[in-house]
């Protein structure tokens, strides 16, 4: 059995307007802005309906993310998104599920989740918002931040080698893995429509700006570092930044090659790899749950008797 609401169109036209609530409270020039209004276009492009919506988050800067869309949401604790967001997948799999994660509530105290979502492939569009340090305690290290990066944990420089989130996932056997960058509208709206319409648990890395605490690490006003992955089974590459950066042709289906780009010292934003046939946690329990021979509650426990 299969519910998903893949376009279940909103009964009143929905649109940017209606979706906000309060003024979201970030850093001015925050790449967490453009992840919401990414989502917010796509939520009005597909016209899905806000009760039948729930963004899910952890606890960091993007954990704010539910408090700024007019649907329904959770703001769950450090590290757990995932966990409730599968409950919401069971419970209710009609709903339009998005999971908000920044790298350190995903891949520090949260890795044991995300590792099991993958491996359950339930139905949900997981985004992790990437600005590769622990922004709102003040700019700690996290399991991203870039090799001899000062902070205010490591003022020396970080130790460690930054852990890759694309070959991690890749890794740990997603069924889809994509990437984008919080100034790139057109992107990264179109990377939550391919991820949306995924059959399973879609991956959606996204380079987030922190200009308080590192405004040198993105260089979003240059796109030479950078390069698209383009496929007619992909994401197209930026329409207004093709022709300014390198675009590589890339089929997704390729595991080996999505592990080269994943892997390679330069940035890719596209699609890495899909896999439409991995089998789903949340279809194989609904399904047995359909199969189930129906019983008299009355006489659920009169095996136990002695």
């Amino acid at each position: 059995m299969t519910t998903d609401a893949i376009s279940k169109p909103a009964p009143v036209p929905v649109t940017i307007k209606e979706l906000n609530t309060e003024n979201p409270r970030w850093c001015a020039g925050c790449g967490d802005f453009g992840i919401i209004m990414g989502l917010k276009r796509f939520i009005v492009d597909r016209q899905l309906a806000p009760a039948q919506t729930v963004n899910v988050s952890g606890i960091g800067c993007s954990g704010r993310a539910p408090n700024y869309f007019n649907t329904y949401g959770v703001h769950s604790i450090h590290g757990r998104p995932i966990p409730i967001a599968l409950g919401i997948a069971l419970a209710r799999p009609d709903l339009n599920l998005f999971v908000h994660a920044g790298d350190g509530d995903a891949l520090s105290i949260g890795g044991n989740h995300l590792i099991h979502g993958i491996n359950k492939n339930f139905k949900c569009v997981f985004l992790l918002y990437d600005n590769e340090m622990y922004a709102l305690t003040k700019n700690q290290t996290s399991p991203t931040t870039r090799k001899d990066h000062p902070t205010f944990t490591q003022p020396q420089g970080t130790y460690l080698n930054p852990l890759n989130p694309i070959t991690l996932a890749l890794g740990l056997g997603a069924s889809f893995v994509a990437s984008t960058a919080d100034w790139i509208p057109d992107h990264l709206t179109n990377t939550m429509k391919t991820a949306f319409d995924h059959p399973g648990f879609a991956f959606v890395h996204i380079s987030q700006r922190c200009p308080h605490y590192d405004p040198n690490n993105f260089d979003h006003k240059n796109s030479n570092w950078f390069s698209f992955l383009k496929h007619p089974n992909g994401i197209d590459p930026d329409r207004r930044l093709a022709d300014k950066s390198q675009v590589v042709e890339h089929d997704p289906s390729n595991l080996a090659q999505a592990f080269q780009y994943g892997a390679d010292e330069r940035r890719y934003f596209g699609l890495f790899f899909q896999n439409k046939s991995k089998p789903r946690y949340d279809d194989i329990l609904h399904n047995l749950v359909d199969k189930a021979v129906k019983k008299d509650p009355s006489k659920i426990l009169d095996s136990f008797l002695i």
